[in-house]
């Protein structure tokens, strides 16, 4: 064979013949066909002499080592038959396959036999030194494992081969220090050991490439780190892998714990920390726990001591909790859940942040006695035109500027009776107080009604006598009239200013003006605009498209979008807000009146608007004072079983008259639900189901539906479904947009569900003087008429004794043997009883007339 015949080949391995061993390579033969090529190293023994014997002499002359014969020239490969040929890859990789896998079973079979015979050797050892301690002879040395006896060196090769690399693990590579070893024995001209022929080595490991270091921007390194440390299935199942990373928290633990026990203080106590425990009148004990940093636990046995039987999810009082918070030597710090409400009353302002801010004036005084008209002429606008029925039944608020320049803002109430709250209300939120009186109608039940609230608030009045272009107008008899109420103009010298306008004519507006300037400059207002919003609610309602709207008074501070707020037992935010002419606005400063959007639901109005730092805080104090007005609410409940008895049975005889109502803002709705009840008698009285603002809806039909209770709505009209529940289920309607209108046709309904009113008149007496049989069942009775007259068919009644015996009615009336229709006083008469024979001699027999009258309330 040539040399060209061992050249490689591009693509292919060179054809000829082909080595089936290698130098340093050991050939394993298995059954089946089966074998297994295995590196070798030729090792040099190491000749050690016994301890305290002399060393031998090396000898003069080693005997060269054999020299290598170079391989033979292996024989030409049998040729192969067409059965072998016949094998595929596929088949042939199976069978390399399952050859490697029975040879990893049969290592690990060796490996478990030669762990068994340790553990037999053990246990042997173990024995013999329990003999040795029970004869009380010295303890043995422990047996070392016997050497396993050289091979003689003359074994055949197949006897070495017949084992696997595997099931020698002694044999592995030489190590750093055995290397140099072996060649200064070689230099020195030792004498070189047998060689250990056919000596699995362990295979070498190749070193593991380094690491690439990612580069910030690349991508794919981002990934391979952020999945390093994900826990697998396979990976928590695969023992290669090891036991998962150790958290942060183990790590820094155990690393405290290394410094402890470095400095000594393994054993020395942690010092323990004295925290500041907030406790509220009521607690949990798993949280009182956690405010401590101690063990639920450790508080639950420590009331088990204390004689209370207790788990920690149990509420315990702020007594209670402080006893605990003491014994476990912390800090007590006690709060109640007042403390979580807001608030204003000590917050006061600097008198440096103060600044000039406009006067917030409201007009009241009787109905129609021009109180509208009188702002309208102030506003140049026309109000009135667009109230129903020509009253004022919402409260307003307007801000004009004056001729020079001035802001003034006006609150319109109303002038109806009903609307009480709605006075109170404005006269408790304003600076000054303009009472419009009608010069020909004078002083009315609603006029004395504002002078009232104008002095329980405490602010000063100007009188405004309207009407003085009428001829019958006398403004004279006007402040005389004021006199009765204690209020002096000054025309009459007076401390009062009072000033004759008219709104038709627009007389006496600049003179106005300069008085309700010229009393505010008096009253130095000022406010303080750099700091959180403060506001009252003047008016409330729920727009169909907007939601919740509220008319906000600002009372100090500046309201900006944005502004996270609370309104009584609502939170929110201000999305949006809008001025008395519908612009938008981004802030509001003091005394300005502004529509404000955002609000989670209608508050009351009256309520305050506070701005608070965040949503959290917000919707804290929002159910906190959402829990006060539940509890305030049950608490108007009987308080024992008696009163709910009393009161139960003061219903059975009472007639309830259900109802429910749907305004289009609050005030309205407060105000009809006041109307309502003062309605009421002990006879009949207004229960309202429901109450609310905004548009008649589908569970306001249902409620009404399932009480049969008509449906008041008062400037608002039903929804679609609620429109199709009310025509399907038949529900009364009842609409009205003046409330005086409503409150008499209530009236009316009430009445009627009473019926007409029994009116009884005794008319005539008799004295029962004998009985008489008349016919199989009835008797007949010989009358002396006492008093007035009997009549036939009339009513009677008799009585035994003062005592109502029976109710009849006179069926016959003789005279003697004659039918008459009338008995007088002073004669005698017979008569018969209808339905009734229960009469005796001495019973008073007493007659009287019915009327049927229509009742009102």
């Amino acid at each position: 064979m040539s040399d060209t015949d061992n050249k490689p080949t591009l693509g292919r391995r060179p054809l000829g013949l082909k080595r089936s061993v290698e130098a340093g390579e050991v050939k394993q033969t298995f059954s089946h066909g089966r074998t297994n090529k295995v590196v070798v190293e030729v090792k040099r023994r190491k000749l050690v002499g016994k301890p305290g014997s002399a060393p031998e002499a090396a000898p003069v002359a080693a005997p060269p080592p054999p020299p290598v014969a170079a391989p033979a020239a292996p024989p030409p490969p049998p040729r192969r038959t067409p059965l072998a040929d016949a094998e595929t890859r596929q088949e042939m990789q199976a069978r390399l396959l399952r050859e490697a896998e029975e040879a990893r079973m049969a290592a690990l079979e060796e490996t478990s036999r030669r762990e068994a015979e340790e553990r037999a050797r053990a246990a042997e050892e173990e024995k013999r030194r329990a003999e040795a301690r029970a004869k009380g002879e010295a303890e043995p040395a422990p047996a070392k494992p016997a050497a396993a006896p050289a091979a003689p060196a003359a074994a055949p090769a197949e006897a070495a081969a017949a084992t696997p690399a595997v099931e020698q693990p002694a044999a592995a590579a030489p190590t750093a220090e055995e290397a140099p070893a072996a060649e200064e024995a070689a230099t020195t001209g030792e004498a070189a050991p047998a060689p250990r022929r056919f000596t699995p080595v362990a295979p070498i490991k190749r070193p593991e490439p380094a690491k690439k270091v990612a580069h910030p921007r690349d991508k794919s390194g981002v990934n391979e780190r952020r999945q390093a440390g994900k826990l697998t299935v396979n990976r928590a199942l695969n023992e290669d892998e090891g036991a998962r990373a150790r958290s942060l928290a183990a790590l820094k633990r155990a690393r405290e714990k290394e410094k402890r026990a470095h400095f000594g203080g393994a054993a020395q106590p942690r010092e323990k920390q004295v925290r500041d425990v907030v406790v509220p009148e009521a607690i949990t004990v798993q949280e009182l726990a956690n405010r401590m940093a101690e063990k639920g636990a450790d508080l639950v046995k420590a009331l088990f001591k204390m004689g209370m039987m207790v788990t920690v999810n149990q509420t315990i009082d702020q007594d209670t909790a402080e006893l605990l918070v003491t014994e476990f030597g912390h800090n007590l710090t006690r709060v109640s859940a007042s403390d979580v409400d807001i608030d204003t009353a000590g917050d006061v302002d600097a008198a440096e942040t103060l600044k000039p801010r406009p006067p917030v004036v409201t007009i009241m005084g009787h109905v129609d006695h021009g109180k509208t008209s009188l702002l309208d002429a102030l506003r140049g606008t026309d109000v009135v035109a667009g109230e129903a029925g020509g009253i004022t039944q919402h409260i307003g608020a307007y801000q004009i500027k004056t001729k020079n320049g001035d802001l003034v803002t006006f609150l319109d109430t109303p002038g109806h009776e009903a609307f009480t709250e709605m006075r109170q209300r404005g006269a408790n939120v304003t600076d000054i107080v303009v009472l419009v009186v009608a010069a020909d109608d004078g002083l009315m039940p609603q006029t004395i009604e504002a002078i009232n609230h104008t002095k329980a608030a405490g602010v000063p009045m100007i009188v405004a006598i309207n009407k003085v272009d009428k001829p019958e107008a006398n403004p004279q008899r006007i402040r005389e009239r004021l006199l009765e109420h204690e209020i002096v103009v000054e025309a009459m010298s007076g401390d009062v200013q009072d000033v004759e306008v008219s709104a038709k004519n627009r007389t006496g507006l600049d003179d106005l003006i300069e008085k309700i300037l010229l009393q505010a400059e008096l009253m130095e207002l000022r406010a303080n605009p750099d700091r959180e919003a403060e506001g009252t609610v003047i008016e409330a309602k729920l727009d169909k498209g907007k939601g919740p709207l509220a008319t906000v008074l600002v009372n100090r501070g500046t309201l900006r979008t944005g502004d996270v707020l609370v309104v009584g037992t609502q939170s929110g935010r201000v999305r949006a807000m809008t001025d008395d002419k519908g612009r938008q606005i981004k802030e509001a400063t003091p005394s300005m009146p502004v529509e404000v959007l955002g609000i989670g639901g209608v508050p009351h109005a009256g309520d305050t608007l506070t701005v608070v730092e965040n949503e959290a805080r917000a919707r804290e104090v929002a159910a906190y004072r959402q829990e006060l007005a539940t509890e305030r609410r049950t608490a108007i409940a009987p308080a024992s079983l008696d009163t709910m008895f009393s009161a139960l049975a003061d219903k059975a005889n009472v007639i309830e008259y259900p109802i429910v109502v749907k305004a289009d803002v609050q005030g309205s709705t407060e105000a009809i639900v006041n109307a309502l009840h003062k309605i009421s008698n002990d006879m009949i009285k207004v229960r309202v189901l429901n109450s609310g603002v905004g548009a008649i809806t589908e569970s306001d039909v249902t409620l009404a539906q399932a009480s049969g209770a008509p449906i008041v709505g008062f400037n608002v009209r039903p929804n679609a479904k609620a429109r199709e529940l009310i025509e399907r289920h038949k529900v009364r309607m009842k609409y009205f947009d003046v409330i005086y209108h409503l409150t008499d046709d209530i009236r009316k309904e009430m009445a009627g569900e009473l019926g007409p009113e029994r009116i009884e008149t005794v008319v005539g007496r008799a004295e029962i003087k004998e009985i008489f049989p008349a016919g199989k069942h009835d008797k007949a009775a010989g009358l002396l008429v006492t008093d007035g007259y009997i009549r036939k068919g009339i009513h009677a009644r008799i009585t035994r004794d003062d005592v109502i015996v029976s109710k009849t009615t006179v069926a016959s009336l003789r005279r003697f043997k004659d039918d008459v229709a009338e008995v007088r006083a002073g004669l005698e008469c017979g008569v018969v009883l209808q339905d009734t024979n229960d009469i005796k001699a001495g019973d008073v027999l007493e007659t009287f007339e019915v009327e049927m009258r229509e009742r009102t309330l």
